[in-house]
């Protein structure tokens, strides 16, 4: 798939600069990746990367791999910023070890208990006798579900928005993220360095080793599918971060951002999450069993093209990476989905994505429908039905049916359909 082809991004040159890694291209410097694993004089990185994994959560294709971000604060008192996958714990207890150059850290911040960043609270509970935790109220009730017979008496400090932790010369703030995009989460705002930890916000797919300048392709992705459904709840992160002066944004997955590049990401989250289109395009997704529908759904989109449209983009839903259309139904203003009918319904590729679409409460968008079916079509009816449950979404009209294989007379109504399109 054209998303994983990443041989000409790699001929770009890298340069280093005030101990920042940054990508030279043509357009701006987009990302900037740590070199030596400094943040700031005090603020050290400490996190993995996996490239070995094949599906992050069980699901999403990652072939770049992924990075399992933590951090340490280097003060009087010493922070360390959540820990990492299981699979990664060996190297991320050796950078540990290495970062605590034979000292012993006070604290564990743990702003969220997914266990992609949680796996080894036990461990350092159990390595350091004098560690607290430091989590919120609906954290440390998730303590025993994940650790089991683990004594936590005295060894959790429960934070609220507003609290503060002074470490010496560092100030941390805590703001509440709750349902970003687990209940629990909080983030962390060092006043010293003005760095946010975001937990997973602003996190994206793919191991820093393998990190490009498009930083958008792959956080578009991550976002939509698994921060998507609660683009309320980014909103009001957002704004509580308009508030404060944030130099450097320190997530759990994928690169630390600065400058632009955080000024651009905050951007592009904030259309985000206001379920607003990002690009002007049209998506043609379609689910075809013998070839008949998948005909039709390059039909329109020849017809499209022709007729002027700036983007399209033709999606076959039983062999995309459905996190990848996903991305692209949350992208586009308009959508033409057209399906075979099926066992009285429709194909079930396509109702995996319209299923998709509601549990990540899409909204704000332009449908166009085609339906196929030999005797008694019925995908136009299932796919209305579902598309009619999205929020202020609306239907361009008219539906077409195919019967088995497009006729003269179905490229008339095609013509009509992209017309009403565009």
């Amino acid at each position: 798939m054209k998303r994983y082809d990443f041989s000409e991004k790699r001929s770009n040159t890298w340069r280093i600069q005030n101990n920042v890694l940054s990508l030279q291209t043509g357009c701006i410097n987009f990302i900037d990746i740590l070199t030596n694993d400094m943040i700031s004089d005090t603020i050290k990185y400490i996190g993995v990367d996996d490239l070995d994994i094949d599906l992050f959560e069980s699901q999403y294709v990652v072939p770049e791999g992924m990075s399992y971000n933590s951090y340490l604060i280097d003060d009087e008192k010493i922070a360390v910023m959540d820990t990492v996958d299981a699979r990664k714990a060996e190297e991320w207890k050796a950078n540990l070890v290495k970062a605590l150059d034979n000292r012993q850290p006070d604290y564990l911040v743990v702003h969220h208990m997914e266990p992609d960043h949680s796996a080894l609270i036990a461990w350092m509970l159990q390595t350091y006798p004098g560690l607290q935790l430091v989590c919120s109220a609906q954290a440390v009730k998730m303590l025993s579900n994940f650790f089991e017979g683990v004594d936590f008496e005295g060894r959790v400090m429960t934070v609220k928005e507003g609290d503060t932790l002074s470490l010496g010369h560092h100030t941390l703030q805590f703001i509440g993220a709750p349902m970003i995009h687990w209940p629990e989460v909080i983030m962390t705002y060092d006043l010293t360095d003005k760095v946010l930890f975001s937990a997973d916000g602003f996190g994206k797919f793919g191991a820093l080793v393998n990190e490009t300048d498009d930083w958008a392709c792959e956080a578009r992705r991550y976002y939509f599918n698994i921060c998507g459904k609660y683009g309320t709840q980014v909103q009001s992160v957002l704004k509580k971060a308009a508030a404060i002066d944030i130099q450097t944004i320190c997530p759990l997955h994928g690169p630390v951002l600065k400058g632009e590049a955080l000024t651009e990401a905050i951007h592009l989250y904030d259309i985000w999450s206001k379920y607003e289109p990002e690009s002007e395009g049209i998506l043609i997704a379609y689910a075809s069993i013998h070839g008949g529908t998948a005909a039709a759904a390059e039909r329109l989109a020849d017809i499209l093209r022709q007729k002027g449209a700036k983007k399209v983009v033709v999606s076959d839903l039983s062999r995309s990476d459905m996190a990848e259309v996903i991305e692209d139904a949350f992208r586009y203003p308009k959508v033409v989905v057209a399906a075979s009918s099926y066992d009285a319904g429709v194909f079930p590729v396509m109702h995996d994505f319209l299923y998709h679409l509601q549990i990540k409460n899409y909204q704000k968008r332009q449908f166009a429908i085609i339906e196929n079916g030999s005797w008694a079509p019925t995908a136009g009816r299932v796919m209305r039905s579902m598309i009619e449950s999205l929020k202020d979404c609306e239907i361009i009209e008219p539906m077409v049916t195919i019967r088995s294989r497009m006729k003269a007379s179905d490229d008339i109504l095609l013509q009509q359909l992209a017309d009403n399109l565009l």
